[in-house]
């Protein structure tokens, strides 16, 4: 007897024929991401809240809500997932600050600004690591090396047929200018409105660049 006949809804009849494995799938794997995200995010913090050393596996777990053996399944070991937190970081990093719009100061500034408002703090902590043991070492200068090569991509129209020394000299005043440190003392030292660092950093640019604005 049909579904109709037994006075059944057609669509529930076509419901029950629809195999679901995909759709649970799905959503397996995107708790399964959820899971991920949050032991990434716990790790981050205990790491740069200098407490890494002391943090257990179950504290970690628990600042992510689920259990340790969760945590094993997912990433191993406890430095495995610092490891996986930090390309993670060092990812998104990437992606923002190559995001900025070439040659143009106000937006790369734009950039540079929103970028130490979020990961200021943490910029800073990864530089003092130069003389850390190896591992930290090479993060810090894997931090530095990212920033040079920003200077040259976000300012590279401006610093194009520049000869070798003049191409140097600006591009040293520009690393310095755009520094963490240089934005920190502005923002947190002197306490200083975002739109004022902007424009001053704009006028130490421009005379670096030898482009004064009207």
């Amino acid at each position: 007897m049909s579904a109709v006949a037994r006075g059944e809804p057609a669509c529930v009849s076509l419901l029950d024929t629809i195999d679901r494995r995909p759709y649970k799938k799905v959503a397996r794997e995107q708790s399964q991401q959820r899971t991920r995200e949050a032991l990434l995010e716990a790790a981050i913090e205990e790491f740069y809240s200098d407490r890494w050393s002391t943090t257990s596996l179950e504290a970690l777990a628990a600042r992510a809500g689920v259990t340790k053996q969760t945590l094993l399944r997912h990433f191993g070991s406890k430095e495995g997932l610092l490891i996986q937190a930090l390309v993670r970081g060092a990812a998104q990093v990437l992606d923002e600050r190559w995001s900025t719009p070439v040659g143009d100061v106000d937006g790369a500034l734009e950039n540079l600004l929103g970028h130490y408002e979020a990961w200021g703090r943490r910029a800073r902590q990864i530089g003092a690591w130069q003389d850390a043991p190896s591992v930290l070492a090479k993060l810090s200068q894997a931090g530095r090396q990212v920033h040079y090569q920003w200077i040259e991509f976000a300012f590279g129209p401006q610093l194009e047929g520049l000869d070798e020394a003049s191409f140097s000299r600006r591009r040293a005043e520009l690393i310095v200018i755009c520094d963490v440190q240089t934005w920190w003392i502005l923002a947190h030292d002197l306490e200083l409105p975002r739109a004022e660092i902007k424009a001053i950093l704009i006028g130490m640019i421009d005379r670096t660049l030898g482009a004064p604005r009207g």
